[in-house]
């Protein structure tokens, strides 16, 4: 990898494509900010290090660049970042969202406090913005988490002599068609002006290269490697013994498919205690009243356990678990005896199942599983993944799933993780030539 190099210049019908977006993205900043102060009304995060939104910032000398959204792409990132650091290296990851901030914040706090590591927001995908960034670090590669296929970024990540590498890529089949159709347009595609791609499988691979990437290697999926955390699992498994039930927990369930689940459980509920967490915040309330009407006997985790997850209430008259907090899937995860991943009953496609497979725990999702083709193909081939075409079938299949054992999620589960030391033994021959 000593031979990894920004792209050579673009085709003249690309470089059109990237003035034009960098002049509506310019005319339309007053609008990108208002965006940022309408989204502060509620997280007043989001307004906060504002100069950091425009490439402003310290010097820091970083080693690595790790560009990392939302919450998602951090705590997939986490331990990639965590052998560069036991490496000795000086990392500096940028993020869109206080989410992803946040929790790159929580993760290496020490590493924070001893100058190891530096957390910025990312500029708006503007190339002058971006230029100020990396005038104010200097790394020698940077990975960039996920399907963050951002123009300028990469562009000038080039023009800076960065080599910028994709991580945990992939193109789902559903952009597949319509990123052919961008290359064939414009002439390239983003993808082909990053330095490398780290696909997470050979299926993705291919499409890379067909979008014109000749520097892609299959690496996997960093999310494999996240270790659960001690803390919330053996609360999780206290909790499970005072429960005499099978338990089945639904895992960031969406808005759009709650009744598919409430009609399902109404004909199973008799013989469960179902633990029911919503993606999104503004569904708590929502899902209580709506569970509630159902009939369901519902309690919130904020009523029946304290901040150390210790049970404070009683759950002899509740057959419902609704969890209202972020942060706790593996303590929700923990009692299940099978689990059912949610957004597979809308088109906007089912969540991260490789959570639950850590866990060995049966899981069951709808049939828009295009989000999760990887590992959702590989996991349905080996059993550990059913995907239930029909509502009307669910239940049944809950009840097959409920009686199902783990060893086979335990051991795909592990035949899938090392991506991140992977990545790192990639990057490292770049790491030790700036040495």
């Amino acid at each position: 990898m000593t031979t990894l190099k920004p792209p050579s210049a673009a085709p003249l019908r690309y470089r059109a494509f990237l003035a034009l977006c960098d002049g509506c993205l310019r005319v339309g900043m007053p609008l990108v900010w208002r965006y940022f102060r309408s989204r502060a009304q509620k997280d007043p995060a989001y307004m906060e290090h504002s100069g950091e939104r425009r490439g402003q910032g310290a010097y820091f000398n970083a080693d690595v660049w790790v560009h990392a959204v939302s919450l998602g792409e951090m705590t997939s990132a986490g331990p990639l970042v965590r052998l560069l650091l036991q490496g000795g290296h000086r990392v500096v990851t940028t993020h869109a969202t206080p989410a992803g901030r946040r929790i790159a914040q929580d993760l290496f706090a020490a590493e924070i406090e001893r100058e190891q590591l530096v957390v910025r927001y990312a500029p708006v995908d503007v190339g002058a913005y971006w230029d100020g960034f990396f005038a104010s670090t200097t790394p020698a590669v940077g990975i960039v988490m996920e399907m963050e296929f951002w123009p300028a970024m990469i562009e000038a990540a080039a023009r800076s002599g960065v080599p910028l590498c994709l991580a945990n890529s992939q193109v789902p089949s559903r952009s597949f068609g319509r990123a052919k159709a961008f290359k064939s347009l414009t002439g390239s595609h983003p993808v082909a002006r990053a330095a490398a791609v780290f696909a997470k499988s050979d299926r993705m691979a291919d499409r890379f290269r067909t979008l014109g990437q000749k520097n892609v290697q299959v690496l996997g999926e960093t999310r494999f490697d996240i270790p659960p955390p001690r803390k919330q699992i053996e609360a999780g498994k206290r909790f499970g013994e005072t429960i005499s039930r099978p338990t089945l927990t639904l895992a960031s369930v969406v808005a759009g498919e709650e009744e598919i689940y409430i009609q399902a459980l109404k004909t199973l509920k008799e013989a469960l205690f179902v633990i029911w967490v919503p993606r999104a915040p503004e569904l708590f309330d929502e899902t209580v009243a709506r569970l509630t009407d159902a009939g369901f006997r519902v309690a919130r985790r904020s009523d029946v356990l304290d901040e150390d997850l210790q049970l404070i209430g009683n759950l002899d008259d509740i057959d419902t678990l609704v969890g209202n907090s972020f942060g706790e899937m593996f303590f929700y995860l923990q009692p299940a005896d099978a689990v059912v991943v949610g957004g597979g009953f809308v088109e906007k496609g089912a969540h991260n199942v490789i959570e639950p497979l850590a866990l060995g725990k049966p899981v069951v999702t709808g049939p828009h599983v295009w989000t999760i083709e990887y590992p959702g193909v590989e996991a349905r081939q080996a059993g550990v993944l059913k995907v239930c075409e029909r509502p009307e079938d669910l239940p049944e299949m809950l009840t097959e799933v409920l009686g199902e054992t783990s060893d086979a999620a335990t051991a795909f589960h592990g035949a899938n993780a090392g991506a991140s030391a992977r990545i790192f033994e990639a990057i490292k021959p770049i790491l030790e030539a700036k040495q």
